[in-house]
């Protein structure tokens, strides 16, 4: 059921979309050059890699690292990049990745594989046993303010009582949360908070 919604509007969202997906192209590519969209490795259902698409918000030479832990993150992110992480739009080629299985709408964040700690505690808490998402239990209460464990938790919390109605109540909580901009932290701002 999960998945068919999830295909389902992913197709139809990206078709709407069309229109601001080609003038956000156009705004990152007038400001930092190309490529526009970029690709990386994350970790996905099965503690398995895959690429997750965005569209590009950083120079082409940073270093990969989690955003929280990119001390030089304010040098590197481009003009287009600030706005478009603010609100949250950067992360609209990722209903790509939703319509090919691979991330839901909801669900854990697809770490990079770098983030060890992390990455350990949720193969403890079973968390690769469910598809990641665009948004989260974790974004919704607290985000880059939360530390490793606290993030991990909720994901657990998540995987045990993950169901349809728990994920609607989540979306919405993401519309609130993006529209006051919540819990965003750059390069290290919320490094105290982050560690257990």
């Amino acid at each position: 059921m999960k998945r068919i919604f999830d295909f389902t509007v992913s197709l139809i969202l990206i078709i709407l979309l069309i229109p601001v997906f080609l003038l956000l192209a156009v705004i990152i590519f007038i400001d930092a050059g190309s490529p526009v969209i970029y690709k990386q490795y994350r970790v996905g259902k099965d503690n398995k890699l895959f690429y997750v698409y965005k569209f590009r918000t950083m120079k082409t030479d940073t270093r990969i690292a989690a955003t929280a832990d990119l001390t030089e993150a304010d040098s590197c992110i481009t003009k287009s990049g600030r706005f478009l992480r603010k609100t949250s739009l950067d992360e609209l080629p990722q209903l790509f990745n939703v319509l090919k299985g691979q991330m839901s709408f909801v669900g854990p964040r697809p770490l990079i594989p770098e983030e060890k700690e992390i990455r350990k505690l949720r193969a403890e808490y079973n968390v690769y046993s469910v598809r990641p998402g665009i948004t989260g239990w974790a974004q919704v209460n607290g985000r880059d303010d939360l530390s490793i464990k606290e993030k991990a938790l909720f994901d657990k919390e998540y995987v045990e009582k993950q169901s349809l109605g728990f994920d609607i109540k989540i979306l919405f909580r993401t519309v609130a949360v993006v529209l006051k901009r919540e819990g965003i932290s750059e390069g290290g701002e919320a490094d105290n908070k982050r560690r257990p």
